[in-house]
């Protein structure tokens, strides 16, 4: 979904109309995920989590920072999924409602829209030593 509405209370009486469009949403949602200690990134596993810290580096590829965020947007609501990768030790249930909260306040705060779910998927967990495996690997 490209663009939806938000006519936020500010807005109430005022000739025209916000536009938040879903991008906006996905980056203030990956910033605020990605501000939890215990995330280590986000996005998939194995090849497509190498492939995204390729991206990363890659001039004007411009998607390494909705990697692994997904959202619908209506005029008044949005809903939102993560992929994550957590940090070795990190305790998951604690992470992820910390990322839930963090996710839902930024977004509500910036967009003005009522955040009605944060769905997470946990889809690894960074071991200490992966970075120089894959980084070996990737040469």
């Amino acid at each position: 979904m490209a663009q939806q509405n938000s006519d936020s209370a500010a807005d109430e009486g005022a000739p025209g109309r916000t536009t938040i469009a879903s991008l906006v949403v996905q980056k203030v949602a990956s910033v605020a995920a990605r501000e939890i200690a215990g995330v280590y990134t986000l996005g998939g596993k194995g090849v497509s989590r190498t492939l995204g810290a390729i991206k990363e580096h890659i001039p004007g590829s411009g998607t390494a920072t909705t990697t692994g965020v997904s959202v619908e947007v209506g005029e008044k609501q949005a809903a939102i999924d993560l992929d994550l990768v957590a940090g070795y030790g990190a305790r998951i249930p604690e992470v992820a409602q910390a990322v839930r909260r963090n996710v839902i306040r930024a977004v509500e705060q910036i967009t003005a829209l009522e955040v009605i779910e944060v769905n997470l998927t946990i889809t690894d967990v960074h071991l200490p030593g992966e970075d120089e495996a894959d980084a070996s690997r990737v040469e």
